[in-house]
């Protein structure tokens, strides 16, 4: 059965294409879509363990979309294709800025292992606070660092450990914190200069909120014990 989500008008809609086309950039992989009580909540993964014996933590981007329909779903598309489905849908409401839009979903894979790790919805307690220019400024030291030490024509192997090893190491200061989720926050456009960045902690999961998106931490296992 085709399923789909409606947005409330094309202003949302131009939203989810920015932010698809930032993870696409990121990962071309999947995203994972979960519609209920008015609410889209739409992750994307920007670092993931490769396999059983990758300490990489789980790092997710979410945003949310407010939806007028009463959908519920929880479904796994390609990036690529969900992008395309949305850029042609803005091209068709052009005309009816402040109409609802309805987005129809390609097909789902069944095969991304991210996906089936799940963020607690609740239980979440605040810790001390971050800055957006702190997290901006370890995310670029992050970048030129990989950029440095992985030469070009690198086996994807090769790419991913490195990249693992320099987002898996904590911020300074904040130790529950992996580099990698001030990469995604920065890749995902979450930071604005001079914004303040709220963390909370549940389990071992760590969020991190500003006004323009959440990043989601699975932190790795030697790291929970502190």
């Amino acid at each position: 059965m085709s399923r789909s989500f409606t947005l409330v008008d094309s202003l949302a809609l131009g939203d989810l294409h920015v932010f698809l086309g930032r993870a696409l950039r990121v990962e071309d992989g999947s995203v994972r879509l979960i519609a209920g009580s008015g609410v889209l909540a739409v992750y994307v993964a920007v670092l993931h363990p490769a396999g059983l014996l990758d300490e990489s933590p789980t790092v997710l981007g979410l945003r949310t979309f407010a939806v007028t329909g009463a959908e519920e779903f929880d479904a796994v598309v390609p990036v690529r294709s969900l992008l395309m489905r949305v850029e042609g849908r803005l091209e068709a409401a052009a005309a009816d800025v402040a109409e609802p839009i309805t987005v129809s979903l390609p097909l789902e894979v069944n095969s991304v292992a991210w996906a089936a790790i799940s963020p607690p919805r609740g239980g979440w307690h605040a810790l001390e606070p971050t800055t957006s220019d702190l997290l901006d400024a370890v995310a670029k030291k992050g970048i030129d660092e990989v950029a440095q030490v992985i030469p070009t024509g690198t086996g994807e192997a090769i790419v991913h450990r490195v990249r693992a090893e320099i987002w898996g190491k904590p911020i300074t200061g904040f130790d529950h914190i992996p580099g990698g989720a001030a990469f995604a926050a920065l890749s995902l456009g979450f930071l604005g200069e001079g914004d303040p960045v709220a963390v909370y902690e549940s389990g071992p999961w760590t969020r991190l909120t500003t006004k323009r998106g959440h990043v989601l931490v699975k932190r790795r296992a030697w790291t929970l014990a502190r």
